[in-house]
This record gives structure tokens, C-alpha cells and sequence, in this order.
């Protein structure tokens, strides 16, 4: 054959399938340009230099396996569909005499073809949107702009290395399903009738039922970090279930449509239910894929939103005061010796600087967990191992004397003799008798309006402080108490903490100062466990960390909507060109255009917008989960996460009406026709 017959042949084929192909460029376009950008913002040097850029590089590195596994997941999905479209053609060129080993040569141009146009553009679009890229998450961040565009030279070859192994796949596997098939199935590859599928009833209700079992599990989740630890659990039992429910369950409920003589015998239902009973075995597949991109889309911009314009209470969660400085203690008694030190370091070196320290914490907590059932806590640490939900019930006891109390507090605190008032900022303590391990102890209720805040709100599991004016006498039953290693089953934290009222810049000189103090003090060196913080020194890393979780939010919802808009536009043509026939005949035996708009109106009203409903229902049902998560960084805004819910439902289902009504329009014009090249 002459010198570029195949280049052409392979060309000529992307040309006239350019409906199919052209999409799919598109698609590999966007992943390419997604993952160069990720790759381009780890390596840019503006970026590791900001103050949290660490933190950010580590989410965007994160963000850039993410998309590098969609991709080969996607784009597999995709190509799959070209080939499918294709194999009529190329056993037509078996027909005339071609091999499979030219065949093999003409996909491999194609493949060619693909790569260096879509390669080319990705990079070319990543390269140009990277800077923006680098404004907008330095907003985000809020970190001054600085000039100067930057050109990762790694993440290039990086792209270029993962998408030509893409790539290379995605031709083996085209080849593979070339090669292994007759030219009799080639031909009639579009012509394929599915069988009738039966209702599987047996799927269906395993579907349901797994998802009533991840909803409950979302929903009876009672602390944050066994969220964390079910939460994939709860998510891959969502995505079974969502397949299975789309597959069988679909084709349940057709049929159950088609037991339903008023429904079924109408214009509008009859050739919709008829059409779409026959795909859902197959296309059921492509609407779960749909559900489960929407409801990754809805979860990630709800928790990411919220965290991003959270930061700020999130920050002040964590540190009630400007400065804060904790001193973990050896025995039950305390020695003065460590907190006069460093309270005497501390009260220097803020006159020294000029700062008069207001509303100061000087307070001792002793601390104990347990795991708590009703009203008795167990805490023995072998019993607390063995229980596999442990968390969900972990509790952290914290005791603290009301004198250290009032020293701070506005209004003093008085608690009955020989009782102690029990308060959590995270659920009601109620009045009445508490045993922790073998002792019981009686319990108040904190006052209407009390609040108090400690460094154990930040905790993965919720504190009850436990308030006395004895505190000797409250603990003396537990101090004794060792795990089975014989360490002190409680701790002794001292906390000082106080507001400056001075410049940041002046809080991060006297954090300095102090750390400094410490490191050259014989006695505070021999705390062993203390730290200095500020609020102002923390700030970055928080904006960072949410900031950096919010682009990336951004970033990893636009691909998921991309690929959610290729997969309804294939799942309308592909439709499309099954229904044509079957729509030329109804055509042919009265139906008009107009029962035709109809009857597509009511499958696609059917079809398309139940898996935007289930997506809803998916993040409802997972919004307390995710509340829950957010508590882990120190996050609890329940009005802010339900803002940031709807807006984010809104927004998606605005976007997912628009696909619908331009891909409605292609299935259509397709169908109406009669003509297979009508949707162009």
C-alpha cells in the first residue's frame, strides 16, 4: 500500500465519526489539562514558599493521584463506546479484504491522532490556565500575587508519561476486542438485540437493602472519628448499591409500569417504558455511573465550601485565645515547679514586649477516657481494645477545679458540695448518678447559657468536663488506675492561655521569645512535653489546608461534571441510534412528531432526572456523616454546611438540566428524522 493510506484511512474514520470522537477529545483534553495543573501548582516554587505551602502541595499531590485514577477509569469508560460504534466499520474493511492486522494499523493511527491532538491541546491549556490556577489559589489561600509564570518541566513529562501508558491501554484493549471477533459479529455489532430482561427481584432488593444499611450507618454514627473510619465503608456499600438498584431495580420498576394498563397503554409511556425496559440492563450501568458522579460532586463542594468559608471559626475553635501554652504534667499531685516557671517566663516576656495580657486561662484538667454506655464509662483500656465500635462510644473525662474556673470566668461557679456539674459543647450532660469505672459520682446540670472551651474540644471524640470544688478528693479514685503497659491511665494538663490585643506581627515575635525562653530554662526543658502556640502563627496553615481542600474541590468537580456530561451525551446518541428504527416505524403506523417530543420528554424525565434525585437523597442521608467529619477539623457550623448544601445542590442541578436539555435535543432530532447523521 502506499505511504499513508493508513494515516488517512485512520483520519478519514475520526472525520466522518466526528460526533463521537470529538467529545471524547474533549474529555482526554480536560483530564490532561487537570492533571498537568495539579502537577504544575506542586512544583511551583511561589507555591512551597508561602507560608502553609506544604500543606497545600500535600493536598494538590493528593488531588493529582485522584484525577490520575480517573482518568484511566474514565477514559476506558469512553473509549469503550467509540469502539463499540466502530467495529460495524472495520468489519466492513474486513469485508473488503483488510486484515486484522491492518485494522490493528488503522486504530493505531487513530490512537496516534488522538494522543498528539489531545496532548498537545491539554498541555497547551493546562500551561495557559496554570497561572490562574496559581492567582486563584493564592487568593484562596490569601497569600499576596506575586509576578512570573512558571513552566513545570517535570509535570509535563509526568503527564506525558501517564497518558501515553493511557493511552497505549486504551489501543491494546481496542485491538484485543478487534482481533477476537468474527467479521459476522463486527457487522452486526449495531444490530444486536438484547434479550428481554427479566425482573430480578432478588438484585433489587439486595440493592435496597444495602442501601438502607449505608444510610443507617451514616445516620447512627455518633462521633467523628468512627465517621472517618466508616466512611469508605459506607461509600462503597452507596456505590453497589446504586448499580444495583439502576440495573435490576430499573427494570423492576418497567416492568411494574407495564403491569400498570392505565399508565402503560398512553402515547407518551408506551414506546418510552417499551424502549427503555430493554436498555436498563445495560444502560443502568451509565446512570448509576451519572448518580455516583453527582453525589461525589455534591459531598465534595458541601464539606470543601464549608471548610474554606468555615476558617476562620474553625481557627477559633482550636484556639480561644491569641496565645495558648499547655504543659503535659507527671503525677496526679502536680508540681508547682513547672507551671510558677513557665508562668513566670510567660508574665516576663509579655512586659517586656509591652503586652498586658486580658481574659487569661490559668487552669489544670485531669483527664481519663473511657467508653461510655448510659450513664457508666468503662475504663479498663483491654475491655475499651476489644470493642470494635469503640470510638463511637470514647469518651474523655475532663476534672477541673472551680477555683481555676472563676480565676477566668465572668461569673464565678458554684457547684453543690460532694456533687460535680457536668457540661460537653457537644451533647447535653443530664443530671443524675455517673460511674467511671468502679466509681460513681452525682452529677448536675451546667447552667442555662454556660459554655466553656478547652485544647480537648479539638479532640476526635467529645469531652464532658466535670466540674468540683474538691478536686482532690474526685480523683483520688482514679489516679491510681494503669493501662496493662502500668502507665497512668490519667493525665495532667496545665493550660495558660491569653488574648494580647497587639498586632500579629507582635504576637509571632513574643511566640518566638518564648520558645526560645524555653529552650534555655534548665526547668522547662524538663517538661518534655509542652508547646507554645498562636493563633496568628496557625493562621496559614488552616488557610492553606482549606483553601488548598476547596480548589481542589473546584478542580476535581469540574472533571467529575465533564465526565457526567460525556457520559449522558453517549448515552443519548447510543440510544439514539437504537430507538431510530423502532421510532421509523411507529412513524410509519401513525405516530407524529409531536407524540414523538412527548414520548421522549416522559423517558427522559424518567430516565434522567432519577439519578439527580437519588444523588440528593445520597447527600442527605450522608450530610451527618459529614457533619461529623467536618468536627474533625475543628469545624462545627451546621447553618454554614446546610448554605453550602444547597447552594452546591442548586448549582449542580442547574448544570445538570442544561445537559439534559441540549443531549435531549440530540436523542431527538435523531429519532424525529429517521437519519443517522441528523444528530450532527
Amino acid at each position: 500500500m502506499k505511504n499513508g493510506f493508513f494515516p488517512r484511512l485512520a483520519w478519514d474514520g475520526i472525520r466522518k465519526n466526528s460526533r463521537t470522537f470529538v467529545p471524547y477529545w474533549i474529555t482526554c483534553v480536560l483530564c490532561v489539562s487537570m492533571f498537568y495543573l495539579m502537577r504544575s501548582l506542586c512544583e511551583n516554587p511561589v507555591l512551597r514558599d508561602m507560608r502553609g505551602g506544604t500543606t497545600t502541595v500535600m493536598v494538590l499531590g493528593l488531588g493529582s493521584v485522584v484525577i490520575g485514577v480517573f482518568s484511566v477509569i474514565f477514559l476506558f469508560y469512553t473509549s469503550s463506546f467509540l469502539i463499540r460504534r466502530r467495529k460495524r466499520e472495520f468489519g466492513l474493511y474486513s469485508v473488503l479484504g483488510m486484515d486484522k492486522r491492518s485494522i490493528g494499523r488503522v486504530m493505531l493511527w487513530e490512537t496516534l491522532i488522538t494522543a498528539a491532538i489531545t496532548l498537545s491541546a491539554g498541555l497547551a491549556v493546562g500551561i495557559a490556565v496554570s497561572k490562574l490556577g496559581e492567582l486563584l489559589l493564592t487568593r484562596m489561600v490569601r497569600e499576596t500575587v506575586r509576578r512570573g509564570f512558571y513552566v513545570s518541566g517535570s509535570g509535563v513529562l509526568m503527564t506525558l508519561i501517564l497518558f501515553g501508558v493511557i493511552f497505549l491501554l486504551l489501543l491494546l484493549n481496542g485491538v484485543r476486542q478487534v482481533r477476537f471477533a468474527s467479521v459476522t459479529a463486527l457487522l452486526k455489532s449495531t444490530q444486536t438485540s438484547e434479550k428481554p430482561p427479566r425482573a430480578n427481584i432478588v438484585l433489587a432488593l439486595l440493592g435496597l437493602l444495602l442501601l438502607c444499611a449505608a444510610y443507617r450507618m451514616a445516620v447512627t454514627i455518633r462521633q467523628p472519628l468512627t465517621a472517618l473510619l466508616l466512611f469508605f465503608g459506607a461509600v462503597i456499600l452507596v456505590i453497589i448499591a446504586t448499580y444495583l438498584l439502576m440495573i435490576a431495580g430499573s427494570v423492576t420498576l418497567c416492568r411494574t409500569l407495564q403491569k400498570r394498563k392505565r399508565y402503560y397503554y398512553q402515547t407518551a409511556h408506551f414506546v418510552s417504558v417499551s424502549s427503555m425496559v430493554y436498555r436498563m440492563k445495560r444502560n443502568g450501568a451509565g446512570l448509576a455511573s451519572i448518580c455516583i458522579l453527582a453525589t461525589m460532586v455534591l459531598v465534595m463542594l458541601s464539606a470543601t465550601a464549608c471548610l474554606f468559608f468555615g476558617s476562620d471559626d474553625a481557627l477559633n475553635a482550636r484556639y480561644p485565645r491569641e496565645m495558648d501554652l499547655t504543659v503535659r504534667l507527671q503525677n496526679a499531685e502536680g508540681s508547682e515547679a513547672l507551671p510558677d516557671a513557665f508562668r513566670k517566663a510567660v508574665r516576663e516576656a509579655a512586659a517586656e514586649a509591652g503586652i498586658g495580657p486580658s481574659r487569661v486561662i490559668d487552669c489544670r484538667y485531669h483527664e481519663i477516657a473511657g467508653l461510655l454506655d448510659g450513664r457508666r464509662a468503662v475504663l479498663n483500656a483491654a475491655d475499651a481494645e476489644a470493642d470494635p465500635l469503640m470510638y463511637d462510644r470514647l469518651v474523655n473525662f475532663s476534672f477541673i477545679d472551680t477555683a481555676d474556673y472563676n480565676r477566668s470566668a465572668d461569673a464565678p461557679l458554684t457547684v453543690p458540695a460532694g456533687k460535680l456539674m457536668g457540661y460537653s459543647p457537644r451533647y447535653p450532660v443530664e443530671a443524675g448518678a455517673l460511674t467511671l469505672g468502679e466509681t460513681e459520682y452525682e452529677i448536675v446540670s451546667a447552667p442555662d447559657g454556660f459554655s466553656y472551651h478547652s485544647p480537648t474540644d479539638v479532640s476526635a471524640y467529645p469531652t464532658v468536663y466535670l466540674f468540683t470544688d474538691r478536686p482532690a478528693e474526685a480523683i483520688a479514685p482514679l489516679a491510681e488506675l494503669t493501662d496493662p503497659y502500668g502507665r497512668p491511665m490519667m493525665s495532667i494538663t496545665w493550660q495558660y492561655a491569653f488574648d494580647t490585643n497587639v498586632s500579629e506581627e507582635r504576637q509571632l515575635a513574643l511566640l518566638h521569645t518564648l520558645r526560645d525562653l524555653a529552650a534555655q530554662d534548665p526547668v522547662m526543658r524538663e517538661a518534655g512535653s509542652y508547646g507554645f502556640s498562636c493563633r496568628a502563627a496557625e493562621r496559614d496553615d488552616y488557610y492553606a489546608s482549606f483553601g488548598g481542600f476547596f480548589f481542589l474541590g473546584i478542580l476535581l468537580s469540574i472533571v467529575f461534571l465533564a465526565a457526567a456530561a460525556v457520559i449522558i451525551y453517549y448515552k443519548q446518541l447510543s440510544e439514539g441510534y437504537e430507538d431510530l428504527n423502532r421510532f421509523a416505524i411507529m412513524q410509519k403506523v401513525g405516530m407524529t412528531r409531536q407524540d414523538i417530543r412527548r414520548s421522549v420528554n416522559a423517558q427522559m424525565r424518567t430516565v434522567f432526572f432519577f439519578p439527580l434525585g437519588l444523588a440528593v437523597t445520597h447527600l442527605c442521608f450522608a450530610f451527618p456523616m459529614i457533619r461529623k467529619m467536618l468536627m474533625l477539623f475543628n469545624l462545627n457550623n451546621l447553618p454554614l454546611l446546610l448554605i453550602t448544601a444547597a447552594l452546591s445542590t442548586a448549582a449542580f442541578a442547574g448544570f445538570y438540566v442544561i445537559v439534559y436539555r441540549m443531549t435531549a435535543g440530540v436523542y431527538y432530532r435523531l429519532v424525529s428524522s429517521g437519519d443517522p447523521h441528523a444528530a450532527a
